[in-house]
């Protein structure tokens, strides 16, 4: 009996945290499936074409498939710069069909797109993910030029959970690793052009740093604690000086002395003023910052989480021409003045 008190309230914990999640990918894929509904939302209208559930790895998992967004009629070869988009969601919900907003407007803007997904941490905890993206990089990165990409253009982005794997993969691609996983990455020999972190959660252990360092509201902090234990479930929450856990907090990798054997990208790192996270975007600017690196920290005063995906609200809009100037200025390209709507 004594064992089943110690048990239940643990189990209670997991089960609503399960039951929360689950309410929460419900609200935004039923968001995401209403804005679909709308005539702006059709890539045929800008068009545009979609290339969906190719796979990066066999099998039959949904969670190693992606989409590709283009422009109509983009032939082999053509050259295009490439995107490769990663979906935020705390480790463990939504997905590419959740964030086809983000494709559109980067292929909008003349880009491919790849929209991958990866493993959750629901089934299958760190470091599933960040073995997941490593996979699709070096797929995308093989296939580049099939879809009209030109891969010495890469840019890698995402937001949120997103961000941390973006991050994580700069690192991959740019510091010799011992991981496996990460090994595929830096012997593609490609390394990404830019790459944009937004409003990302960069270090994954110690989630109560953001509350060490202004107030936030309990609720928040509990879920940021909820991201952190599900994603780490099998190593803890405190960094340990284990090498693999630096992919799950490549902030610390960047903000280390240890030099990388390729140039770090250019980092465009967008957030808002009311994003609980906020303190990873200062701390990652800093950190490249120190080591030379040309990086743009956009800040959005009153802005919340994530809100550049809500594309129909000025400071949106503001956000996404702020990333295509930047993009604009180091890839070599003036795109259209698209805006996503």
């Amino acid at each position: 009996m004594s064992t089943l008190r110690a048990w239940h309230p643990r189990a209670v914990s997991a089960l609503r945290s399960r039951l929360g999640a689950l309410a929460v990918d419900g609200f935004f894929n039923g968001i995401s499936r209403l804005g679909r509904l709308h005539p702006r939302s059709r890539p045929s209208s800008h068009g545009l074409e979609v290339l969906r559930d190719r796979r990066y790895l066999s099998g039959r998992d949904p969670a190693h498939t992606y989409d590709v967004y283009r422009p109509r009629g983009t032939a082999a070869g053509a050259g295009l710069p490439l995107v490769l988009y990663v979906h935020g969601g705390g480790f463990r919900i939504l997905s590419k069909d959740t964030h086809w907003v983000m494709g559109l407007a980067f292929a909008r803007r003349g880009y491919v797109v790849a929209s991958v997904n990866y493993r959750l941490s629901g089934q299958a905890p760190f470091p599933a993910a960040v073995e997941d993206v490593c996979a699709a990089y070096r797929h995308v990165v093989d296939e580049a030029e099939s879809l009209g990409a030109d891969p010495s253009r890469l840019v890698l982005a995402g937001e949120s959970a997103g961000a941390n794997l973006v991050t994580a993969l700069t690192v991959a691609a740019c510091f010799p690793r011992q991981e496996p996983w990460a090994r595929t990455v830096f012997e593609t020999g490609v390394r990404p052009r830019v790459a944009i972190p937004a409003c990302g959660i960069l270090q994954v252990t110690d989630p109560q740093r953001f509350s060490r360092r202004r107030r936030i509201a309990p609720v928040v902090q509990d879920r940021i604690d909820e991201v952190s234990r599900n994603y780490l479930r099998q190593w803890g929450l405190e960094p340990n000086g284990h090498p693999h856990l630096d992919l799950a907090d490549p902030l610390l990798v960047l903000e280390r002395h240890e030099a990388p054997a390729h140039p770090l990208p250019s980092f465009f790192v967008p957030v808002g003023t009311k994003d609980p996270l906020l303190d990873d975007s200062r701390r990652l600017e800093r950190a490249l910052s120190r080591r030379g690196v040309d990086v743009e920290l956009a800040v959005y005063p009153g802005e919340v989480h994530a809100f550049h995906a809500f594309v129909f609200r000025p400071q949106a809009q503001r956000c996404w021409q702020d990333t295509y100037r930047f993009l604009d200025a180091r890839l070599g390209d003036q795109k259209s003045s698209a805006t996503p709507t």
